[in-house]
């Protein structure tokens, strides 16, 4: 950036240059032209006196004749030019003076107003961004700590500022972002099985503690189906060889799962593995077969039609995002724009979510359950959603004083042809 401002201040100067330079050597011009106009005017006095003492008898005409020819060519040798000699006095000078000071002064405090002293570091915020909104660039940990600090109770800010620790691999920092995010939303399955994830990551990458063990406990009891409660308590089981643990909850994920998918083959594989290591225990075989029969009475869980990961085509939101032409001065062409989707009644969260610039506006967009920023809040979840459509100062998703905003109607997951104006500013 230092860089940036020293090649801006070069470029000011060479304007200088071509400004000040030619205004400072046309008024040397006219201070001659000045000069010879004042001459001109004295010997225009001179000849008139002559005049004077011709009519009055005062000089013979042969006197007369003589002093006019030397007025004259006295006339011709001090003015340099008679057509210069009529022109208007000129303060070129001090127009340079003028213009080499207000020209500086005034274009860096233009260029903040109008231009993007920041594009280097969006560039840079957008190349670290994910695909989901989330970033990770130090200065948008800061906008997001700010956030937090401003807005204590705002989940959105929590979540988004734990994420981006743990992209950091920040795990402490994520984990103690976790801990004020269970207060705000503490009947989230998702958020405690979050939690005991960056919460092990940052005490051993070891699931076996007792507040992990906790976390995992309540995300469960909140819904016993969560998949990455399950995952994580299954290979909880693993790590303390209680495979039976490993297997039950892993069967149980894998209900949940698109048969051929590639998560399901790989927790077949898991799953086989722990029965395998519980079969070589002693009493193993017997321990796998009352298992099975346990098993056997758990209730599958019906998987989703499209499979595990594929969008619900038919929850897809589709329409056209545009900037109202009275909030046009108030952006520039580089500034984030986030097209989001959250529930009309529920979590803050966003269900679906993508990131485009202020210089696509107007756009058509989709958001679809591909788009989800966790597994458990989708679009084809929630009865009704609203669509967001937010311009971002900062470049992060949550709403900050300044930011402009469109929002819509509540509608149906499934909604086409929405129209979302964005024509407020966020106080």
């Amino acid at each position: 950036m230092n860089l940036f401002w020293i090649f801006c201040a070069l470029l000011i100067v060479v304007a200088l240059m071509f400004v000040v330079l030619p205004l400072w050597r046309q008024s040397g011009k006219n201070e001659d032209i000045l000069r010879d106009m004042s001459n001109l005017e004295i010997s225009r006095d001179q000849l008139a006196e002559l005049d004077a003492d011709l009519r009055n008898g005062l000089l013979t005409q042969e006197f007369y004749d003589q002093a006019k020819r030397e007025l004259q060519a006295r006339m011709l040798g001090e003015v340099k030019s008679t057509d210069q000699a009529v022109a208007p006095r000129s303060n070129n000078r001090t127009l340079a003076i003028v213009l080499a000071v207000l020209l500086p002064l005034f274009t860096v405090p233009l260029y903040l107003h109008l231009g993007s002293p920041d594009a280097s570091q969006s560039l840079k915020d957008q190349v670290v961004a994910g695909s989901d909104g989330t970033v990770n660039s130090e200065q948008s940990v800061k906008a997001l700590e700010g956030e937090v600090k401003k807005h204590p109770e705002n989940p959105n800010a929590w979540y988004m500022l734990a994420q981006a620790y743990i992209k950091q691999q920040r795990y402490a920092e994520g984990a103690d972002a976790y801990a004020e995010l269970v207060k705000i939303v503490p009947d989230e399955a998702q958020v405690w099985a979050n939690y005991a994830d960056v919460y092990a990551m940052a005490h051993g990458k070891t699931l076996l503690s007792k507040e992990v063990a906790e976390m995992l406990s309540k995300a469960l009891s909140l819904n016993e189906n969560n998949i990455s409660a399950l995952a994580l308590s299954g290979s909880a089981g693993m790590e303390s060889k209680d495979y039976a643990v490993a297997i039950t909850n892993w069967q149980k994920l894998l209900n949940q799962l698109q048969p051929d998918s590639p998560d399901a083959q790989r927790f077949v594989r898991d799953i086989q593995e722990a029965r395998d290591l519980l079969a070589a225990q002693p009493g193993g075989k017997k321990k796998l077969a009352d298992l099975d029969k346990t098993l056997a009475k758990l209730a599958p869980v019906d998987a989703p039609d499209q499979g595990a990961g594929q969008p619900d085509a038919a929850a897809a939101l589709a329409g056209k995002v545009s900037l109202s032409p009275a909030l046009a001065g108030k952006v520039s062409p580089t500034d984030t724009v986030f097209i989001l989707a959250r529930a009309a009644q529920g979590p803050k969260m966003p269900l679906a979510v993508f990131r485009k610039q202020v210089k696509d506006l107007p756009l058509d967009f989709t958001l679809d359950d591909s788009m989800a920023m966790r597994p458990d809040l989708k679009l084809s979840g929630f009865p009704q959603v609203v669509v967001v459509a937010r311009v971002s100062k900062s470049g992060t998703p949550m709403p900050q004083p300044g930011d402009l905003e469109g929002v819509t109607a509540a509608v149906k997951p499934g909604s086409k042809g929405l129209n979302v104006v964005i024509d407020s500013v966020v106080k």
